[in-house]
C-alpha cells in the first residue's frame, strides 16, 4: 500500500466473491515462481531456502484473499518447520504494539481486537482473520512495524523537514535523502505523473514509511536472533528496492527473502528479475 490512499474496503457480497470459486470449480494451492531458477515450486521446495533467511518479505495485494492465503501457508510452513517466526505487520503502527502483544497473548478476544484493527486498516478483517487467528493460537509474535500516517501524510504534504521534533519523535532514527535513482524507482513502480517538488515529497514519505519498517523489525531481530521475521506489505514496500533496501543499509549482514505475488502491471514471470524479488506467488488456478 502507497501512504496517499487507503485499502478499498469491499462490501459483503464483493468479499463472497472474491472468497468462494466459480461454483463446479476448485482452486489448486498456491505455487511459485523461482525468479532465478525460472521454474514453478511448491511452498516445500521453497521452504530449505526462506528457511535460512533472517528477513522474509511477502507482499500483497491488500484487497485479494488469495494473496492472503499465500501468506498464511508461508508463515505455517516456516512455523511448522520448527524455526522460530515473528510476523510483522504493514497494517499496524509500531506504538500499538500493545495492543498486538495482548492479542497473541489470548488476552483480548477478537470482538475486542476488531476496533483496533479497524482503527489502523479499516474493514478488510475477514481477509487478514485466518492469519491473525493462527498467530494467535500458536503464540507467534505479531509486531507493528508502521508509523503514524498522520505522519507520513503530513510528509506527503509538506516535506519531511516540516516534521515537528514530537513527529520525528515517533519515528525510529531515520534520514529522508530521496536521491534521484531512488525517484526513478518509485516513478516506475507506481507511474505518477506529478509534479517534480510533488513527486519529491512523495518519494520522502515513501522511504520514511520504508526505513521505520526495515528498523523496527531489525530492532526486533537484535532481541531475538534465532527468529525470522516474515513481514507483510504491500508489493511495491516488499518489492527489493523497498524495505530490503532499507534493511541492507543498516544491517548489510541480514539475510533477506523476497516474495512477490505475480501482477500483470509489474511482477510478470516472464520479465520479473532477482533484482524485484527472489520468488512470485502464482495466481491459483481454477480447475472444475
Amino acid at each position: 500500500m502507497s501512504f496517499v490512499h487507503f485499502p478499498r474496503f469491499a462490501s459483503c457480497l464483493t468479499l463472497l466473491f472474491i472468497l468462494l470459486p466459480a461454483p463446479g470449480c476448485a482452486q489448486t494451492e498456491a505455487s511459485f515462481w523461482d525468479v532465478a531458477a525460472r521454474k514453478s515450486l511448491t511452498i516445500q521446495q521453497v521452504l530449505p531456502d526462506v528457511r535460512n533467511a533472517e528477513m522474509v518479505l511477502v507482499g500483497e495485494q491488500h484487497d485479494r484473499a488469495d494473496h492472503h492465503a499465500a501468506q498464511l501457508k508461508i508463515i505455517q510452513a516456516l512455523h511448522q518447520s520448527g524455526k522460530p517466526v515473528a510476523v510483522a505487520l504493514e497494517m499496524f503502527e509500531h506504538r500499538g504494539q500493545p495492543i498486538l502483544d495482548r492479542w497473541v497473548s489470548g488476552r483480548m478476544d477478537e470482538d475486542a481486537f476488531l476496533p483496533h484493527f479497524r482503527e489502523n486498516w479499516g474493514e478488510n478483517w475477514p481477509l487478514y482473520r485466518d492469519i491473525f487467528l493462527y498467530c494467535r493460537d500458536r503464540k507467534i509474535p505479531m509486531l507493528g512495524v508502521n508509523v503514524p500516517r498522520a505522519v507520513t501524510s503530513q510528509v506527503a504534504r509538506k516535506g519531511f523537514e516540516s516534521l515537528t521534533p514530537e513527529q520525528v519523535g515517533l519515528l525510529p532514527m531515520v534520514t529522508c535523502r530521496v536521491d534521484p535513482e531512488y525517484m526513478k524507482l518509485m516513478l516506475e513502480a507506481h507511474g505518477h505523473g506529478v509534479g517534480d517538488e510533488a513527486f519529491r515529497r512523495f518519494c520522502e514519505a515513501q522511504l520514511v514509511w520504508d526505513t521505520a519498517m526495515a528498523s523496527y523489525s531489525l530492532d526486533y531481530l537484535k532481541r531475538n536472533p534465532r527468529h525470522t521475521v516474515i513481514l507483510l506489505a504491500g508489493s511495491v514496500h516488499a518489492w527489493k528496492k523497498g524495505i530490503p533496501a532499507r534493511v541492507h543499509e543498516q544491517d548489510p549482514a541480514i539475510r533477506t527473502r523476497v516474495i512477490l505475488p505475480e501482477s500483470e502491471d509489474r511482477f510478470r514471470k516472464t520479465t520479473v528479475t532477482t533484482e524485484d524479488a527472489d520468488y512470485l506467488i502464482l495466481p491459483p488456478v481454477l480447475s472444475p
